[in-house]
Protein backbone atom coordinates (compact mmCIF):
# COMPACT_ATOMS: atom_id res chain seq x y z
CA UNK A 1 0.00 0.00 0.00
CA UNK A 2 1.20 3.32 -0.60
CA UNK A 3 1.30 6.00 2.10
CA UNK A 4 -1.92 7.28 3.47
CA UNK A 5 -3.68 10.03 1.74
CA UNK A 6 -6.30 11.75 2.54
CA UNK A 7 -8.66 13.15 -0.52
CA UNK A 8 -10.03 16.59 -0.99
CA UNK A 9 -13.40 17.16 -0.39
CA UNK A 10 -14.84 17.38 -4.40
CA UNK A 11 -18.36 17.15 -5.03
CA UNK A 12 -21.19 14.97 -4.29
CA UNK A 13 -22.42 15.22 -8.18
CA UNK A 14 -22.30 13.80 -10.72
CA UNK A 15 -22.23 10.39 -9.14
CA UNK A 16 -19.87 7.91 -10.58
CA UNK A 17 -15.94 8.50 -11.12
CA UNK A 18 -15.51 11.78 -13.05
CA UNK A 19 -12.06 12.75 -14.53
CA UNK A 20 -10.97 16.03 -14.23
CA UNK A 21 -8.04 16.53 -16.67
CA UNK A 22 -7.36 20.45 -15.50
CA UNK A 23 -6.78 19.03 -12.26
CA UNK A 24 -5.13 15.71 -12.75
CA UNK A 25 -7.40 13.51 -10.67
CA UNK A 26 -11.10 12.03 -10.46
CA UNK A 27 -14.03 12.85 -8.06
CA UNK A 28 -15.61 9.47 -6.76
CA UNK A 29 -18.88 9.83 -5.07
CA UNK A 30 -21.17 7.22 -4.51
CA UNK A 31 -24.23 7.01 -2.58
CA UNK A 32 -24.91 4.93 0.47
CA UNK A 33 -27.85 6.07 2.82
CA UNK A 34 -26.91 3.87 5.43
CA UNK A 35 -23.46 3.12 5.51
CA UNK A 36 -20.95 4.46 7.98
CA UNK A 37 -17.71 4.60 6.38
CA UNK A 38 -16.87 4.19 2.81
CA UNK A 39 -13.50 3.44 1.21
CA UNK A 40 -11.93 3.76 -1.86
CA UNK A 41 -9.85 1.15 -3.52
CA UNK A 42 -7.40 1.71 -6.63
CA UNK A 43 -5.92 -1.13 -7.93
CA UNK A 44 -2.78 -1.32 -10.61
CA UNK A 45 -3.03 -2.70 -14.46
CA UNK A 46 -2.61 -6.06 -13.07
CA UNK A 47 -5.58 -5.99 -10.68
CA UNK A 48 -3.41 -5.49 -7.53
CA UNK A 49 -4.87 -3.47 -4.98
CA UNK A 50 -2.47 -0.30 -4.33
CA UNK A 51 -3.97 2.04 -1.94
CA UNK A 52 -7.34 2.51 -0.30
CA UNK A 53 -8.33 6.18 0.58
CA UNK A 54 -11.59 6.87 3.00
CA UNK A 55 -14.14 8.98 1.74
CA UNK A 56 -14.79 11.22 4.83
CA UNK A 57 -17.05 14.02 2.98
CA UNK A 58 -20.74 13.19 2.88
CA UNK A 59 -23.89 15.64 1.53
CA UNK A 60 -27.23 13.67 1.35
CA UNK A 61 -26.04 10.19 1.80
CA UNK A 62 -23.45 10.62 -0.88
CA UNK A 63 -20.02 10.09 -0.03
CA UNK A 64 -17.51 12.04 -2.08
CA UNK A 65 -13.59 13.45 -2.77
CA UNK A 66 -11.50 14.32 -4.99
CA UNK A 67 -7.85 12.26 -5.62
CA UNK A 68 -5.09 13.78 -7.50
CA UNK A 69 -3.29 11.28 -10.18
CA UNK A 70 -6.33 8.61 -11.18
CA UNK A 71 -6.80 8.99 -14.53
CA UNK A 72 -9.27 7.38 -17.43
CA UNK A 73 -8.17 3.14 -17.70
CA UNK A 74 -7.36 2.93 -14.34
CA UNK A 75 -9.34 0.60 -11.86
CA UNK A 76 -11.70 1.29 -8.54
CA UNK A 77 -13.95 -0.03 -6.47
CA UNK A 78 -15.38 0.18 -3.02
CA UNK A 79 -15.29 -1.38 0.68
CA UNK A 80 -18.52 0.08 2.67
CA UNK A 81 -18.57 -0.79 6.77
CA UNK A 82 -21.84 -0.47 8.21
CA UNK A 83 -23.94 -2.85 10.40
CA UNK A 84 -23.97 -6.77 10.03
CA UNK A 85 -27.47 -7.27 10.74
CA UNK A 86 -29.11 -9.49 8.34
CA UNK A 87 -32.55 -9.45 10.23
CA UNK A 88 -32.90 -6.21 9.28
CA UNK A 89 -31.94 -6.58 5.70
CA UNK A 90 -28.23 -4.90 6.66
CA UNK A 91 -25.57 -6.63 5.26
CA UNK A 92 -21.82 -4.43 5.06
CA UNK A 93 -19.10 -6.11 4.66
CA UNK A 94 -15.72 -4.25 4.08
CA UNK A 95 -13.87 -7.19 3.60
CA UNK A 96 -15.73 -7.66 0.16
CA UNK A 97 -15.18 -4.87 -2.38
CA UNK A 98 -17.89 -3.44 -4.25
CA UNK A 99 -18.18 -1.89 -7.42
CA UNK A 100 -19.12 1.27 -8.21
CA UNK A 101 -22.88 1.01 -9.11
CA UNK A 102 -22.47 4.69 -11.15
CA UNK A 103 -19.22 3.21 -13.30
CA UNK A 104 -18.97 3.62 -17.15
CA UNK A 105 -16.99 0.59 -17.39
CA UNK A 106 -16.47 -2.50 -16.02
CA UNK A 107 -13.06 -5.12 -16.24
CA UNK A 108 -13.08 -8.70 -15.19
CA UNK A 109 -15.79 -11.33 -14.30
CA UNK A 110 -17.26 -12.77 -11.28
CA UNK A 111 -15.18 -16.32 -10.57
CA UNK A 112 -17.38 -17.93 -8.41
CA UNK A 113 -14.67 -18.44 -5.25
CA UNK A 114 -16.75 -18.80 -2.36
CA UNK A 115 -14.86 -15.34 -1.20
CA UNK A 116 -17.32 -13.09 -3.24
CA UNK A 117 -20.43 -14.27 -0.62
CA UNK A 118 -20.53 -11.92 2.30
CA UNK A 119 -21.41 -14.85 3.84
CA UNK A 120 -20.02 -17.78 4.70
CA UNK A 121 -20.76 -19.87 1.26
CA UNK A 122 -22.19 -23.26 1.69
CA UNK A 123 -22.46 -22.55 5.27
CA UNK A 124 -25.32 -20.17 7.50
CA UNK A 125 -26.05 -17.06 5.43
CA UNK A 126 -25.93 -15.11 9.26
CA UNK A 127 -22.35 -15.29 9.79
CA UNK A 128 -20.01 -12.64 7.90
CA UNK A 129 -17.42 -14.10 5.64
CA UNK A 130 -13.81 -12.36 6.53
CA UNK A 131 -12.21 -12.98 3.66
CA UNK A 132 -10.99 -10.21 0.91
CA UNK A 133 -13.37 -10.78 -2.50
CA UNK A 134 -10.61 -8.37 -4.59
CA UNK A 135 -9.24 -10.83 -6.50
CA UNK A 136 -12.33 -12.15 -7.76
CA UNK A 137 -14.72 -9.92 -8.97
CA UNK A 138 -14.87 -7.42 -11.57
CA UNK A 139 -13.28 -3.73 -11.05
CA UNK A 140 -14.60 -0.65 -11.67
CA UNK A 141 -12.59 1.15 -14.49
CA UNK A 142 -12.23 5.29 -14.76
CA UNK A 143 -13.63 7.14 -17.96
CA UNK A 144 -12.85 9.82 -19.44
CA UNK A 145 -15.58 12.22 -20.80
CA UNK A 146 -14.67 11.99 -24.33
CA UNK A 147 -15.09 8.22 -24.54
CA UNK A 148 -19.15 8.72 -23.89
CA UNK A 149 -21.81 10.75 -25.00
CA UNK A 150 -23.83 13.16 -22.83
CA UNK A 151 -26.71 14.00 -25.44
CA UNK A 152 -28.47 11.04 -25.44
CA UNK A 153 -31.24 9.92 -23.72
CA UNK A 154 -33.44 12.29 -24.35
CA UNK A 155 -37.43 11.42 -24.63
CA UNK A 156 -38.69 11.31 -28.46
CA UNK A 157 -40.79 15.12 -28.84
CA UNK A 158 -44.09 11.91 -28.99
CA UNK A 159 -47.54 12.74 -26.33
CA UNK A 160 -47.73 9.31 -24.63
CA UNK A 161 -51.06 8.35 -26.52
CA UNK A 162 -49.56 8.40 -29.33
CA UNK A 163 -46.31 6.25 -27.93
CA UNK A 164 -46.25 2.61 -29.27
CA UNK A 165 -43.42 0.62 -27.48
CA UNK A 166 -41.75 -2.11 -28.53
CA UNK A 167 -39.30 -4.04 -26.56
CA UNK A 168 -36.40 -6.46 -27.70
CA UNK A 169 -33.22 -8.02 -26.79
CA UNK A 170 -30.41 -6.72 -29.57
CA UNK A 171 -29.07 -10.26 -30.15
CA UNK A 172 -31.99 -12.35 -30.08
CA UNK A 173 -33.77 -9.80 -32.69
CA UNK A 174 -31.07 -9.71 -35.01
CA UNK A 175 -29.71 -13.14 -35.08
CA UNK A 176 -33.17 -13.97 -36.37
CA UNK A 177 -34.35 -11.54 -38.29
CA UNK A 178 -33.84 -13.17 -42.19
CA UNK A 179 -33.07 -9.64 -43.51
CA UNK A 180 -30.01 -8.67 -41.31
CA UNK A 181 -26.65 -9.16 -43.06
CA UNK A 182 -25.19 -12.54 -41.06
CA UNK A 183 -22.20 -10.25 -40.25
CA UNK A 184 -24.58 -7.50 -38.34
CA UNK A 185 -26.44 -10.11 -36.48
CA UNK A 186 -25.83 -10.08 -33.01
CA UNK A 187 -25.12 -6.45 -33.08
CA UNK A 188 -26.21 -2.49 -32.51
CA UNK A 189 -25.32 -1.93 -36.07
CA UNK A 190 -27.68 -4.67 -37.23
CA UNK A 191 -30.59 -3.22 -35.01
CA UNK A 192 -30.20 -0.16 -37.10
CA UNK A 193 -30.22 -1.69 -40.15
CA UNK A 194 -33.02 -0.70 -42.56
CA UNK A 195 -34.66 -4.18 -42.50
CA UNK A 196 -34.89 -3.86 -38.62
CA UNK A 197 -36.24 0.08 -38.48
CA UNK A 198 -38.70 -0.30 -41.64
CA UNK A 199 -40.28 -3.49 -40.09
CA UNK A 200 -40.66 -1.80 -36.88
CA UNK A 201 -42.24 1.18 -38.82
CA UNK A 202 -44.65 -0.68 -40.56
CA UNK A 203 -45.91 -2.18 -37.34
CA UNK A 204 -46.68 1.34 -36.03
CA UNK A 205 -44.25 1.23 -33.58
CA UNK A 206 -42.49 4.91 -32.20
CA UNK A 207 -39.96 3.36 -29.51
CA UNK A 208 -37.93 0.59 -29.43
CA UNK A 209 -36.99 -0.44 -25.32
CA UNK A 210 -33.78 -2.71 -25.41
CA UNK A 211 -33.75 -5.39 -22.81
CA UNK A 212 -30.95 -5.12 -20.28
CA UNK A 213 -27.72 -3.98 -22.06
CA UNK A 214 -25.82 -3.18 -18.98
CA UNK A 215 -22.50 -5.04 -17.25
CA UNK A 216 -24.45 -8.38 -15.43
CA UNK A 217 -23.47 -11.38 -13.50
CA UNK A 218 -24.96 -14.03 -13.94
CA UNK A 219 -26.42 -16.22 -11.34
CA UNK A 220 -24.42 -18.38 -9.98
CA UNK A 221 -25.86 -21.63 -10.81
CA UNK A 222 -25.72 -20.69 -14.55
CA UNK A 223 -22.08 -20.33 -15.27
CA UNK A 224 -20.67 -23.10 -13.12
CA UNK A 225 -21.31 -26.50 -14.95
CA UNK A 226 -19.80 -28.34 -11.58
CA UNK A 227 -22.95 -26.71 -9.22
CA UNK A 228 -25.63 -27.13 -12.04
CA UNK A 229 -28.51 -29.33 -11.93
CA UNK A 230 -29.82 -31.75 -14.38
Amino acid sequence: MCAERIPLPGAPHPLGATHDPRRAGTNFAVRSPNAESVTLCLFDDAGVEVERLALTQRAADVWHGFVAGPAPGERYGYRVAGPWDPAHGRRFNPDKLLLDPYARAITGDWTGHPATFGHTHGGSDLVRDPRDSAAYVPHSVIVGADAYRTDVGRPPARAWADTVLYELHVRGFTQTHPDVPPELRGTYAGLGHPAVTEYLAGLGVTAVELLPVHQFVSEEHLPLPSRRSC
